[in-house]
């Protein structure tokens, strides 16, 4: 085996084992905190036992674990780096000639690897997981709540009105703009359980409190079939409730979210944070890599700089630079003020000029 494989293994196996260790470390941290914060959410509820919170906060875990990986990937690149530096092996690896950009191979390919398999394996795992979580927080936590489910048989939800009656709307599709159902049946239950009477009808407009229902027939058990003009039934929908009871893009895997987005879109309603989402995917094994760049920036010429402590200062302050940077420009993103693949790619766009910038500047080829 040639020299070079036998550094390209080394320095890969030193990325993955501290890469690992801090992620393992990290998402410790954050389950307790997540533990801690589900119980005193939870206050005195008595559906809300240790054990129901335990696995609500260990349901969550994977959705975080995907939040923290470029975290962990920049502070462990860092300490791989430090390490390899203060033992004087990157000094002897230069005087053989080999640059920073070929000892940059290893976690550069190893940190775009491990961003394919999360988005494309680890992803749809979490997705089930988050869904999960999200359904206990639902039932446990809130209280219920509406329920609304898009699929191509048209559009489900199920609602309930100031008098605490529930029912459950079907439609073909929503149109926004006029916050009008098309082609509607509405199925009112007796005690949350049994149909108690049912309404045909071409359209429902969302009024304040109500739907609005035009064109109609209404069965009730024991009485003929009766037509009318318009009918009013209540409801605690709006039409922002309506867009937010969607299922969130985190509760569905990479291979789900473009058919959901185009149902959303057949639908009449926003596709937004759905696209904005499945395109934070794609970015996500370029950013991995990017944050190999940045740690790679501060680290490989540690001893000239001020030592450790000036390494995980500038860690650190990249990883908030990028957080804030990220939730300002999907926030832009969201509000339709900037497209979304520019809004999905430009925290990493700009991870990769910086972190290729400065090792331009400081490093001598």
């Amino acid at each position: 085996m040639s020299p070079w494989k036998t550094l390209f293994r080394y320095i890969a196996r030193q990325f993955f084992i501290w890469c690992t260790s801090i992620f393992l470390a990290m998402i410790s941290i954050v389950f307790m905190l997540d533990y801690i914060e589900l119980i005193r959410r939870a206050g005195n509820r008595p559906d809300a036992t240790l054990l129901v919170l335990f696995e609500m906060a260990a349901l969550k875990q994977p959705y975080m674990a995907q939040q923290i990986m470029p975290f962990a990937i920049l502070f462990g690149t860092m300490m791989a780096f430090w390490r390899l530096t203060r033992s004087h092996e990157l000094v002897v690896a230069r005087a053989a000639g080999i640059s920073a950009w070929q000892f940059l191979a290893p976690p550069l390919s190893g940190a775009f690897l491990m961003g394919a398999l999360v988005v494309a394996v680890f992803n749809p795992i979490a997705s089930v997981m988050q869904a999960s979580y999200e359904q206990l927080e639902n039932r446990i936590l809130r209280a219920g709540g509406e329920q609304l489910t898009l699929s191509r048989s048209g559009l489900w939800l199920r609602q309930s009105d100031e008098a605490g009656n529930h029912s459950i709307v079907h439609a073909s599709g929503f149109q926004v703009d006029q916050r009008a159902l098309n082609n509607v049946m509405i199925l009112f239950l007796v005690n949350d359980q049994l149909l108690g009477s049912r309404i045909d009808a071409k359209q429902a407009l969302l009024r304040d409190g109500s739907w609005e229902v035009h064109d109609g027939t209404l069965w009730e058990p024991g009485k003929p079939l009766q037509v009318f003009d318009k009918m009013d039934v209540g409801t605690n929908l709006t039409s922002r409730k309506i867009q937010e009871s969607f299922a969130s893009p985190e509760t569905m895997s990479f291979w789900e979210l473009p058919g959901f987005i185009s149902l959303l879109d057949a639908s009449g309603f926003s596709s937004q944070r759905h696209r904005l989402y499945f395109n934070a995917l794609l970015a996500r094994p370029f950013l991995y890599a990017a944050m190999v760049l940045i740690a790679a920036s501060f680290s490989l010429r540690m001893q000239r700089r001020g030592g450790a402590t000036l390494m995980i200062a500038a860690g650190v302050a990249s990883g908030f630079a990028l957080y804030f940077l990220s939730d300002v420009v999907f926030a832009l993103g969201l509000s339709a003020s900037i497209p979304i693949s520019v809004a999905a790619w430009t925290p990493t766009g700009v991870t990769w000029l910086l972190g290729a910038t400065l090792l331009l500047h400081l490093e001598d080829g």
